[in-house]
């Protein structure tokens, strides 16, 4: 029950009852009748001793000045009290501080810490500034104590809404040839709100994650608004009579649907250690992979029963209940909005100004041009600048747009070689569904047998260490693409092909988890930059690819139009290899990487 409460609290319900009723409902612990704050930060706020105002005698030249003080007061130590700004504790810098072996090892503590409750005693500034943070190894506000079920269930509910958002692109597939015969348009254009819908989720990142990183709003404001737009703009997508009206409501669509990606991993980061991240991130990545395979098979049989309009209706009846469970239970997880509302209860019952987060003190100095040069300039000068960053980015680029080029070709290969009808064609794509699984399994395996139990004998090796698992994945998507090029044909079974796309998506899983790692860890201070970035370049690559595929295989044939793919691949080859042996040495000639 107690459980519960916590979570309706920090979800947005709980914080618009507790504005309605003036904190009644929902109070926080600083709230409750007799509250008493940490002794720690009462010996901070106890004023100090000042000489007595009055000037010396004539008669008593020698006397000495005595120091007064309102109440007893007992200096504390020097080695618990006398700290910088920059100074934190252990278990509330692991969010900002840098990817590095330092902190590896201070996670390791920490866990070791939270099993025995220690109080965490707050910094000072020189200028009397008490900062904020955990009272204690296991306070229960911070999201890394939260308990199992807890966290598990905050990261089902970022992957139902990532999968939700994600099946709303490829989920259109299905009402093409229908959207064709209603309004009387080619099958590229007919295309268009599929490719838009992609580009608007890689654009609104650049907006929305600069957002959620602004310390006074958070993660949860940025979710709920821009899930409410989506949901209200899926109920005029489904109605629309106007193919002009459909565009650009798609677009929009995809727009306020894009912070899950924007800050999905962001939120299992503000949960998870760095150790074990990567299996968050594992369901995170998987629910986004997919969903776009997973879309035509939602929606297959309804249009061919019920018509074009059942694709959306399908958006829509999905987003409700997840606005819904988002808006009653999905609490906040940022660290330094979390704090910072921490710090204006504590000023609120002392009435003491001098109680303050680091996030505020930060924030103070963020301009609005600071947050626009960070998103939307950094992250394309770090691409042209960084070599390494410039073949992540291109090659995830690549690679996005050829698996949403799949989309286009399933129709052109499996009713028209082998009989699929629309219903039986989004069976099909499970296929991508059985690739991820098998992604999954072996890049965990490599995790809990491998990496983990290395970095806690061995400590972090060189960043590029976290690229092995893809110099071996990486000939994957070539084998598979052409394996499908030459063997979708009517003389050769249809299981033969989808085997072709099986190995592709299996090993592009694999390769996309290594290079999300290697990442952040390389370039920490610019991680979230570099992933707008990362996530704008892969969208527009899809949508063009959305628009091209069709042209690309109708004029070329299958076999050939996918060799042209399978063949750009081959970059993702060689880009791999050059990556794993040069890259400590571009990292060290680059003013943006961590050395």
């Amino acid at each position: 029950m107690l459980v519960m409460s916590d979570l309706i609290r920090e979800a947005p319900l709980g914080q618009l009852l507790r504005y309605v009723t003036k904190n009644r409902l929902f109070p926080y612990p600083e709230e409750l009748p007799g509250y008493e704050i940490p002794e720690a930060y009462k010996a901070l706020l106890k004023p100090e001793k000042k000489p007595i105002e009055r000037p010396l005698s004539q008669e008593q030249p020698n006397e000495e000045i005595v120091l007064q003080s309102d109440e007893p007061y007992a200096t504390p130590d020097p080695e618990l009290y006398n700290q910088d700004i920059e100074h934190q504790s252990s278990l509330s810098r692991h969010t900002t501080q840098q990817l590095t072996q330092e902190r590896l090892e201070t996670e390791i503590q920490d866990a070791v810490e939270r099993t025995t409750s220690k109080p965490i005693y707050p910094a000072k500034t020189a200028d009397g500034i008490v900062l904020v943070d955990w009272y204690s190894t296991d306070d229960p506000a911070n999201p890394q104590n939260w308990s199992v079920g807890k966290k598990s269930w905050v990261g089902f509910l970022i992957c139902l809404y990532t999968f939700v958002v994600y099946s709303g692109s490829a989920i259109y597939t299905s009402s093409i040839p229908q959207v064709i015969e209603k309004f009387h348009i080619t099958a590229v254009e007919a295309s268009l709100p599929l490719a838009l819908y992609v580009l608007a989720y890689g654009i609104g990142p650049l907006i929305f994650s600069p957002l959620s990183e602004i310390p006074r709003i958070g993660r949860s404001p940025v979710y709920i608004i821009s899930m409410i737009l989506f949901t209200i703009i899926s109920l005029p997508t489904a109605l629309v009579n106007n193919f002009a009206g459909l565009l650009v409501l798609r677009f929009l669509q995809g727009f306020f649907g894009s912070p899950c990606l924007a800050t999905g991993a962001a939120t299992m980061s503000d949960m998870v250690s760095m150790l074990y991240l990567p299996y968050a991130l594992i369901a995170w990545v998987s629910a986004a992979y997919c969903g776009p395979a997973l879309g035509p098979l939602l929606s297959g049989f309804a249009v061919e029963a019920k018509g074009w309009r059942w694709s959306l209706w399908i958006i829509l009846w999905a987003a409700c209940p997840v606005v819904i469970l988002m808006f009653t239970v999905l609490p906040e997880t940022s660290t330094p909005n979390i704090l910072l509302r921490r710090a204006k209860r504590l000023r609120k019952l002392t009435s003491e100004s001098r109680l303050m987060s680091q996030s505020e003190i930060d924030q103070a100095k963020l301009s609005t041009r600071e947050v626009a040069v960070d998103a939307l300039i950094k992250p394309m000068e770090i691409t042209i600048k960084d070599p390494a960053i410039l073949f992540v980015n291109v090659y995830t680029a690549i690679i996005y747009g050829i698996y949403y080029s799949f989309f286009e070709v399933f129709p052109l290969v499996y009713p028209v070689f082998y009989g699929f009808t629309i219903g039986t064609i989004g069976v099909l794509f499970t296929c991508i569904l059985i690739a991820c699984l098998i992604g999954v399994l072996v890049y965990s395996a490599y995790l809990h047998f491998y990496m983990i139990p290395d970095i806690l004998k061995n400590g972090l090796r060189a960043q590029e260490h976290r690229l092995v698992p893809a110099l071996f994945a990486c000939f994957g998507p070539t084998v598979g693409l052409f394996m499908f090029a030459w063997t979708a044909r009517p003389s050769i079974s249809w299981v033969v092909p989808t085997i072709g796309i099986v190995i592709y998506a299996a090993t592009v899983f694999v390769v996309m988890q290594c290079i999300f790692t290697y990442v952040p860890i390389s370039y920490p201070q610019y991680a979230a930059s570099l992933f707008a970035a990362n996530d704008f370049l892969r969208s527009a690559s899809a949508c063009a690819s959305i628009l091209y595929a069709h042209p690309l295989y109708k004029n070329l044939g299958i076999g050939r139009g996918t060799s042209v793919l399978g063949g750009l691949s081959v970059i993702g080859i060689v880009g791999m290899f050059l990556l794993w042996i040069f890259g400590a040495k571009l990292r060290a000639r680059s003013k943006f990487a961590l050395h």
